[in-house]
């Protein structure tokens, strides 16, 4: 094996390893957002709530909401991809090794344009949690007194 293969080999691992690491993140920032949204809704049943306070709620609410939808756009499979699985349930047996042996970096490019579209998602979904909890929190406040 040449330096050449080996060093595509190695990127190839690298992408694979990082879309595993990208929807590990995912997966374990839905359940968190899953669970805010839930002990938000469970919390808010019981609170008086002022105006200001149902605003900033609503909008927090609708933040998180939004970001649960981004992770999951993340972790959607691309059945209607080229790569992996997908390509090669559509091929007979004799064609998988032609494919398995065809250019690499093609399919490095491919991962890379994924991963990149993974953590984008991951990364605006960061972001709309924070700030819907940053919403939430104004919200525990103003509905406690803070807008009294």
């Amino acid at each position: 094996m040449s330096a050449t293969d080996r060093n595509l080999s190695a990127a190839h691992s690298e992408v694979k390893a990082e879309i595993a690491r990208t929807d590990t993140k995912t997966a374990l920032l839905l359940a968190f957002v899953g669970a805010v949204l839930a002990g938000a809704w469970t919390v808010a049943r019981d609170l008086p709530m002022t105006v200001p306070a149902l605003i900033a709620g609503g909008l927090g609410l609708a933040l998180l909401v939004g970001a649960a939808g981004l992770l999951l756009r993340s972790v959607r499979p691309n059945l209607g991809g080229r790569h992996g699985f997908p390509l090669w349930a559509t091929l007979a047996a004799d064609e998988i090794g032609a494919a398995v042996a065809g250019d690499l970096a093609v399919d490095i490019a491919g991962l890379s344009r994924i991963a990149v579209a993974k953590f984008t998602c991951l990364r605006r979904a960061v972001d709309l949690t924070m700030t819907g909890g940053a919403l939430l929190n104004a919200a525990a406040l103003l509905s406690l007194g803070g807008a009294a």
